[in-house]
């Protein structure tokens, strides 16, 4: 038995997003968007209308939503063990993408606690962090991974509840669960410092999902494949919830294959795909391998899609534009982050600029800012902030950090911008992406892009490293396309009739892989890190 622990005093923040719908939590609903939701957990409400069609297809079979209400309650009963509520008691999940991850997760809002999704591809040590920094009370894990957490949970004192499939409803009573409750805690990306859990309360996740099904015109008749992680807003909200909230079929793929999803392409019936720039990589690479007979197919098989998006990584237009020439789609690039969920998107109908990531999704505000906080003209660039409904309550257990993450309201993203030709166009993130050499600031991404254009150059990454005489200094690692040779002065040399002299990279360094995470964005620092000191 486990009892339900709520958010005690030193793991709640006291800085609370004064965007979420209705602020802090309160006995009743206080204003008419809370009204709107107060009869319980609205994606639970809307599956009840689409109880006989098919929800969820993965490896361990093909579901309807009459089946995920029923599982989920199973796994809600299960986890209440006869209490009346979790009480926002942390619940994380070690689970692969199937039916059993998607039972879990409503099953512990349908018990009133909150979700903590564990990446299924990280090591021990990581899943331990993430437990303990959540305050997990229990870890439901797939018997697939229960050798690597049990130590782990053991070790904390978590519960361990180790299921292949979703425990039978006994049909007991369920908590009302409020929009204002705290609902699921993802974990940044720690490209830059130790993962942050970012609260997000079910009204967020609402605001978040509604944005998107509008903006991306999403109907009971789509079918998407996910193929990402399920421990990140892309694939959890953008895919996964998207689909459930909107009455349409989600296909679950165990893992990505560039070959497998082909394979599954050809098959037909998809309307929809979502995937980060080095997926699409992966999926021309295994184009160009084909005869010119499968070309033909596959090429023929992404026509019958309706809407193809990256996003969580700049998307080379090199990218881009072999993908035009391969489906016929225009990629359609979003831009948003694990706090704010999205916030800008290209059109679903209308023109898309290679390069930029469009304007402000429905129900999101963006603006730009100076070091200082002062908005910019269009033209210059800017630190991207948002505010809305969709962003984040509160860092777990990080008050200050939460304090300091907001500006008047506004969530800060550390993103610079610039708005230009009716659209925005991401020049990097300060902390990484912007580089301050000799007096000059410099987009990382500005300079990767010139780079991808040599025809030896199949990877790149751009960072500033501390120099004493330049503050810091343009480094470049580039990954060789398959057979050819890179030569650093040469390719320094090739810069040089390309980019100004300051943008020009000072040391270049050949890798053969670039240093990236679970969702395939490469980690800066770690890149910092291949260029030692000079002797």
């Amino acid at each position: 038995m486990f009892s339900p622990q709520p958010f005690s005093a030193s793991s709640a923040t006291s800085a609370v997003n004064p965007h979420s719908i209705c602020g802090p939590r309160t006995e009743a609903p206080a204003c008419d968007a809370m009204k709107a939701w107060a009869k319980g957990l609205a994606i639970v409400e809307r599956a009840t209308s689409h109880q006989a069609r098919t929800a969820i297809v993965a490896q361990d079979g093909r579901f309807t939503y009459e089946e995920l209400l029923a599982a989920s309650h199973g796994v809600a009963d299960a986890l209440l063990e006869g209490n009346d509520d979790l009480a926002e008691a942390r619940v994380a999940y070690l689970i692969p993408p199937s039916f059993l991850w998607v039972a879990a997760q409503w099953g512990i809002w349908r018990a009133g606690g909150v979700a903590v999704p564990l990446a299924v591809s990280h090591p021990a040590p990581e899943l331990e962090y993430v437990l303990t920094d959540s305050g997990a009370v229990a870890v439901v894990a797939h018997p697939e991974f229960a050798e690597r957490i049990e130590p782990v949970a053991r070790g904390r004192g978590i519960k361990l509840l180790v299921w292949s499939e979703a425990p039978a409803a006994f049909g007991g009573k369920l908590p009302a669960v409020l929009p204002d409750r705290r609902a699921q805690i993802f974990y940044t990306s720690g490209t830059t410092a130790k993962p942050k859990g970012a609260v997000l309360t079910h009204a967020n996740l609402a605001a978040q999902v509604q944005s998107l099904v509008a903006a991306w015109e999403w109907s009971p008749s789509d079918h998407i494949l996910g193929v990402l992680p399920l421990h990140h807003v892309h694939g959890v909200v953008n895919v996964l919830t998207c689909a459930l909230w909107s009455g349409a079929v989600c296909e679950l793929m165990p893992t990505f294959d560039a070959d497998h999803l082909w394979q599954r392409l050809l098959a037909g019936g998809v309307t929809l795909f979502m995937a980060v720039p080095t997926v699409y990589s992966k999926l021309i690479a295994a184009w160009e391998r084909a005869s010119p007979e499968e070309q033909a197919r596959l090429s023929a098989a992404c026509r019958g899609l309706r809407l193809m998006v990256s996003g969580s990584a700049a998307l080379p237009v090199r990218v881009l534009d072999r993908w035009r020439d391969i489906s016929g789609h225009t990629l359609l690039e979003r831009y948003g982050m694990t706090e704010i969920g999205m916030a800008l998107s290209n059109p679903v109908r209308g023109p898309r600029m290679p390069g930029h990531v469009g304007m402000p999704l429905p129900g999101v505000e963006v603006r730009l800012v100076s070091e200082t906080g002062r908005e910019v003209a269009p033209g210059t660039p800017g630190e991207i902030e948002v505010r809305g409904p969709g962003v984040f309550r509160e860092y777990l257990g990080r008050p200050d950090e939460t304090g300091a993450a907001f500006r008047d309201g506004w969530f800060r993203t550390g993103d610079v911008a610039v708005l230009e030709d009716g659209g925005y166009r991401i020049l990097g993130r300060s902390s990484v992406d912007i580089i301050k050499t000799g007096g000059f600031k410099v987009s990382a991404l500005e300079i990767e892009e010139v780079l991808r254009e040599h025809p030896a150059i199949q990877e790149c990454a751009v960072v500033g490293v501390a120099d004493e005489e330049w503050g810091e200094r343009v480094c470049a690692a580039l990954v060789p396309r398959a057979g050819c040779r890179l030569e650093p002065d040469l390719v320094t040399q090739w810069s040089r009739e390309r980019l100004a002299s300051y943008k020009v990279p000072s040391r270049v360094l050949v890798v053969a892989e670039l240093p990236r995470n679970a969702m395939g964005k490469v980690v800066k620092p770690d890149v910092v890190r291949l260029f030692p000191p000079p002797a």
